[in-house]
């Protein structure tokens, strides 16, 4: 008698899936209200930038918050997304990274990929994401960036062999150190508009005038 073999769960399954990290946990002092909820294209930037992430095909999208987290989550729809309070927002750009990769391994133990981005670069689009990760399939580069200005920077995506560095930034490092440390293993895509971003009022009026 032939022998009965179970089907596995779907749960079973493994998946490699890119992360994006949308990094929203600043309190915009600069500007003088939360950044991430400028209008912008009949939303807000922040919501503007989670839509375009969602259009990435096998991806998971974090935002990471931190200053007023709870007029922003409430802003925002969590069934489509992970959505991450970052305490120690305060400490930098480096906290959020951290805390958004921990949920992305959690989330997602067996992928290989992470994007870093911000939620105000108004041109950002899921091209750019889609761009980075085609970018990483034929460069075999494990840092993909985005150039623009005659510089890089984010949005970013990081290979897995480089999530133990991204996990032990201090307060003062950024990502772009471990970009620089590692240039040999990376590669940039261009991203003209990357360079536009809101920082002051002027931006803004700058944005939608």
């Amino acid at each position: 008698m032939e022998k009965y073999t179970a089907p596995q769960p779907m749960s079973a399954k493994r998946e490699n899936k890119t992360g994006i990290v949308i990094l929203a946990a600043g309190n915009s002092s600069r500007l003088g209200e939360p950044k991430q909820l400028l209008e912008f294209k009949n939303t807000t930037l922040l919501k503007n930038t989670i839509n375009e992430a969602l259009l990435v095909p096998n991806s998971i999208v974090i935002v990471v918050t931190g200053a007023v987290h709870e007029t922003i989550e409430k802003e925002i729809d969590p069934s489509k997304i992970k959505i991450v309070f970052n305490p120690d927002w305060e400490l930098g750009m480096s906290s959020s990274i951290i805390a958004g990769l921990k949920e992305f391994m959690v989330s997602a133990p067996e992928s290989n990929t992470c994007i870093f981005s911000v939620c105000d670069q108004p041109y950002l689009t899921h091209t750019v994401f889609e761009e980075l990760v085609t970018a990483h399939s034929k460069t075999k580069k494990g840092i993909i960036a985005s150039s623009y200005a005659g510089t890089f920077g984010i949005p970013v995506l990081f290979e897995r062999k480089y999530f133990n560095a991204l996990l032990e930034l201090d307060e003062q490092s950024g990502a772009k150190k471990i970009i620089k440390n590692y240039i040999e293993d990376s590669s940039l895509v261009p991203f003209e508009k990357g360079v536009i971003d809101i920082d002051t009022q002027e931006d803004y009026q700058n944005l939608i005038s």
